[in-house]
């Protein structure tokens, strides 16, 4: 650990970011590491697994027997499957709520001094602004709205207008937005498998209840034998539609959870936004004002 880390920081990433307090590289913003977020959903995996056993074990009602092989008639894998992708893309929701926690701490940091109600900001005090900001806060550069800031007040040397600026923090606003948008496509992918995953389950369960129907069938026995093989195929049947049962619950369960989190990211941008405005954009005073000359017979 370098001296500079070493520094008490009024914020620190590589200590607040749940991916860069473990000692790996923390992704942008409010993007999630995949193979971070399966570890911990095969670990949650396993955690559930562990507690629903001892109830099986003791011969549990089917809801306990559907989440074990789909049940002692279907002996399929597909539901151990199904929670290990509700239990990787839960992972990756509560990482991502974890990181939108640690974006939110960066609006508390005061930019400029609180005492000066009326303080500009220009071309003369934008790289002590910067500076400041640098000794309080340790990898600005991964909090969206300090690196906003910074990218503003580093170009004022290149900015004429105010109405510059705002456009530079309009358009650093939308990235983010887009960039934000972007790092939901993992988890809705996993969101469109778990189900697809249920179906081919209970297609799976299908098959073998039939199969085993036609098998005797096909091998004339009698009446009674035929009886308890189409009550054995009913049951299997039922079983089987189980398993797409446990996939849609846990599609339904993950899509109103993260449709709760992109509200929240939504009013995390606006915020930012708010936050960017108040501390740079109202306070700019960077249009030059050049001096015209006054005829001797107007003085």
């Amino acid at each position: 650990m370098n001296m500079r880390t070493k520094k008490k920081y009024e914020l620190n990433f590589d200590s607040l970011d749940p991916e860069a307090s473990l000692g790996m590289t923390g992704k942008k913003y409010t993007a999630v590491n995949n193979w971070f977020a399966m570890f911990l959903g095969a670990a949650f995996t396993g955690v559930f697994y562990l507690i629903l056993y001892p109830f099986y074990a003791r011969g549990g009602g089917q809801m306990i027997q559907m989440f074990f092989h789909g049940g002692a008639a279907n002996r399929s894998t597909v539901p151990y499957y199904t929670m290990f992708l509700t239990f990787w893309c839960l992972a990756f929701l509560l990482l991502k709520w974890k990181k939108l926690a640690v974006q939110r701490r960066a609006l508390s940091v005061q930019v400029v001094p609180g005492q000066f109600s009326n303080y500009v900001i220009s071309r003369m005090n934008a790289r002590d602004i910067i500076t400041g900001i640098h000794n309080r806060v340790y990898g600005s550069e991964h909090f969206m709205a300090l690196w906003r800031i910074e990218c503003a007040l580093g170009n004022l040397d290149n900015i004429g207008h105010v109405s510059e600026v705002s456009a530079v923090m309009n358009d650093l606003a939308e990235n983010d937005a887009n960039f934000m948008e972007s790092t939901y496509t993992f988890p809705k992918g996993l969101i469109w498998a778990i189900p697809v995953l249920g179906f081919i389950g209970t297609v799976l369960g299908l098959s073998q209840a039939v199969g085993g129907f036609g098998a005797v069938v096909a091998s004339g026995a009698d009446l009674e034998t035929l009886k308890v093989s189409l009550s054995n195929v009913t049951s299997g049947l039922g079983i089987a539609f189980e398993t797409t049962l446990i996939a849609l619950v846990a599609a339904l369960v993950i899509q109103l959870l993260m449709t709760l989190l992109i509200q929240k990211e939504e009013e995390f941008l606006d915020a930012c936004s708010g936050y960017c405005y108040d501390n740079v954009t109202s306070r700019l005073r960077v249009d030059e004002v050049i001096p015209v000359a006054v005829p001797e017979q107007m003085q």
